[in-house]
Formats: structure tokens, C-alpha cells, sequence
């Protein structure tokens, strides 16, 4: 009986004993195997050991439309780092700019605005945003998107939430002074202040812009982020006055649930925190580390962590929800790649030589890193360079 003649739950068993390398060369044999080699289902165990294949540690498949066997060979440029650079977008002043990412849609603060900018699949600059949402009297902090609004809080104290499809808009007063932070799930907004508070919004129609309660924090809060779960969320603040600054409470009482790690030192502010699941969590900091919770295990202790090698601030993170990590280092516009399995820093990429901007904010997709800095938004496409599949 030839190979391809076995029924399919053989050849899959056979299959799973082979490599990348393998696989590819497997598939040149006929056009019967190369077909039933390029299926998801044969890629798809290898796909877990890659970074950013869009595979998360749960098993869900982030980007179905992409076959398993293209994100599988991209995988390996970002691991090697191959890659080719753009300037997306310059500005003359410096700003402090964030973005998000939906799909082809590109968010860009800028100042007192935000820009919905299509991407174009051959790369290249991108010019009017296809909308602009306003409304800030001066110059946007960060903002979120859910799937039916973009929400951003400013400068002013004000949290506006923007629908995502019309013209309406909403606005949250309460602040007195600026909102450094914000992010939403279930209809519930969650905001921190440097007025040394954090509070809890709702977007219900029937209390449309009211809030739910205040949270005194002691310290400046830098980043919140709202738990999968939705049930919790968790605070990072300045850590000046309160040497805990990572502190999770209870979403619908606001009421503390823990405190996560021991005593910081003085002024390690978390600037970024984000979860990959209800029990996992990411943040990062001026103490230059990023820590991995596990709610599961400890909060006393992080389960892992990585330094920044030059000693830098490390203003953001997000994670593949697998094994791979990204961060914004605060001088020279610097990107690390960590593989949570190993403790050296897996790529870095220096996107500003000339200037110390930070990297005020990034995220990525299974192809491409947006990264945001004082003065320019850049790309990194890791489409091209493609390098055979190893192991």
C-alpha cells in the first residue's frame, strides 16, 4: 500500500513523528500527499512550539483564514529576526502616541485625535485615515476598542466613548486631572488617573456615563486592564507612596482581591500590564523586568521573569498568548522578542538610532510589528526574507 493510500487518522499518527523540514519535503513527492500536507491539521502541533503562529497556550486559533504551513514558515523570520523595516507615518512635534489594531485597521493617537488608517497588503506609507474620532481638549492618553466602541481617555480628565460605526459619542467626567489609562470588556470601563485614583464605568444604557464607584490608590495609576473573566482587573501604580503597585480588585464591588508580589523598590511603576488569560498575567515597568503571574500558583511571587539587558524602562508588552513576548524599551526606539522557554532576549530591532524616543506603544499580528514613537509610526513586515522551515 503506497502512503497516501492509508486512511487519514494513519497518515495523520505518521505525520505528527515529523518535522518541519521533513513535512516540506514530504510534500514534494506528489501532488495527492502535497495537498494533504498543506492541511491545518498536520501543521498544527508544530504550530504550538512556534512563536507568534497565532496559536494561544488554550489551543484557539487566532487568524483561521491564514493556512497553519504559511504562519509556520513566517514564525521562523521572527525568530531569526529577518524582517524589513518602514516608516509608516512621520509628525514634526513629539507626541505620545498609542495605537490598537483591528484586523487591517491601524488606531493612531495623534495629540487630541485618533485615525483609523487602512493598511495596504503591499506595505507602504499610509496616508488619510479613513475617520477621526475627536473630542479631547488635549492630547489622548491611550484608548481602547471593543466591538462596538473606541474608547480614549486625556490630558483633560475625560473619558470619551466613541461608537465605533456613526457619529455618537459619550463623555465620562470625573477625573481632575489626566487619565493615564483605560480599558473595557462587558460593558464595564475601567480607568486610572493621575489623580491617584481608579475608577469603574459603565456603558448600559440605562446609567450611560455614570460611574459605578472610585477607588483611592495612593499613587499615580499608570495601567489597568480588565481580566477575561471580566470579573476582576488589576492596577499598576507609581509605586512612591505604596510599595505594592500590581493590585487586583473585584469588578463589581471594587473591593481588593490580592496584592501581587512583595515590596517593590521605590518608583518601579508598572507602565503596562496586560493578561493572556483569567490566571495569567504580564507587566512591565521602570524596574526593567517583565514578570509573568500565575494566579493559579502564587501572588506572592511571578512564576517568571525577563530584564531588559541595558537596563531600560520598559514601557509596553503584549504577548502572542503562546510563547512569545514583545516590549518597548524607553531610549532609541528599542523592541525586544522574548520566548518565554528561554531567558535571553530572543531579537531586538533598534528602530531609532538617532533619537531617544521611547516606544510608547506597539502590537503585531502573525506578520507584521507596529510600533509607536514620538515622532513616527513604523513596521516591521516579516512576510519577505522568507528562509526554509527548520526545526
Amino acid at each position: 500500500m503506497l502512503l497516501y493510500q492509508l486512511p487519514d487518522d494513519i497518515l495523520y499518527l505518521v505525520l505528527y513523528y515529523l518535522d518541519c523540514k521533513s513535512l516540506s519535503r514530504l510534500s514534494q513527492v506528489c501532488k495527492k500527499i502535497h495537498t494533504f500536507v498543506n492541511r491545518d491539521a498536520v501543521w498544527r502541533s508544530i504550530a504550538r512550539e512556534c512563536i507568534n503562529t497565532g496559536m494561544t497556550r488554550q489551543g484557539t486559533d487566532m487568524y483561521p483564514q491564514i493556512p497553519l504551513k504559511d504562519r509556520v514558515r513566517v514564525s521562523q523570520n521572527w525568530r531569526r529576526g529577518h524582517h524589513r523595516k518602514e516608516v509608516l507615518l512621520k509628525w514634526k512635534t513629539n507626541l505620545l502616541p498609542w495605537i490598537q489594531l483591528d484586523r487591517d485597521v491601524l488606531y493612531l493617537s495623534q495629540a487630541a485625535d485618533i485615525g483609523a488608517y487602512h493598511l495596504r497588503v503591499e506595505g507602504g506609507r499610509i496616508r488619510r485615515p479613513a475617520a477621526v474620532y475627536s473630542g479631547h481638549r488635549e492630547d489622548v492618553c491611550r484608548f481602547v476598542l471593543t466591538d462596538t466602541h473606541l474608547i480614549s481617555a486625556g490630558g483633560d480628565g475625560k473619558i470619551i466613548a466613541h461608537h465605533r460605526w456613526g457619529r455618537q459619542w459619550v463623555e465620562f467626567s470625573g477625573h481632575g486631572q489626566e487619565v493615564n489609562c483605560v480599558d473595557s470588556q462587558g460593558g464595564v470601563i475601567v480607568s486610572g488617573s493621575r489623580d491617584r485614583t481608579a475608577r469603574v464605568w459603565t456603558l448600559s444604557s440605562e446609567q450611560l456615563g455614570g460611574c459605578l464607584y472610585t477607588i483611592p490608590m495612593l499613587d499615580r495609576v499608570w495601567s489597568v486592564a480588565i481580566s477575561p473573566s471580566q470579573s476582576s482587573f488589576v492596577t499598576g501604580t507609581a509605586c512612591c507612596e505604596n510599595p505594592t503597585p500590581l493590585r487586583i480588585w473585584d469588578t463589581e464591588r471594587g473591593q481588593l482581591v490580592t496584592c501581587l508580589g512583595g515590596q517593590f523598590r521605590h518608583g518601579a511603576g508598572v507602565l503596562d500590564v496586560a493578561y493572556e488569560s483569567p490566571a495569567l498575567l504580564l507587566s512591565c515597568g521602570h524596574d526593567t523586568y517583565i514578570r509573568y503571574w500565575d494566579l493559579r500558583t502564587s501572588t506572592r511571587s511571578c512564576v517568571m521573569q525577563w530584564e531588559e539587558p541595558h537596563d531600560c524602562a520598559l514601557y509596553c508588552i503584549q504577548s502572542d498568548g503562546n510563547h512569545m513576548i514583545a516590549s518597548g524599551s524607553s531610549y532609541y526606539g528599542v523592541v525586544r522578542l522574548w520566548d518565554k522557554r528561554h531567558t535571553r532576549c530572543l531579537q531586538s530591532f533598534q528602530l531609532s538610532p538617532s533619537t531617544s524616543s521611547p516606544v510608547y506603544c506597539l502590537r503585531f499580528n502573525t506578520s507584521h510589528l507596529y510600533t509607536a514613537l514620538a515622532t513616527a509610526l513604523f513596521a516591521l513586515d516579516f512576510r519577505g526574507h522568507v528562509t526554509k522551515v527548520r526545526r
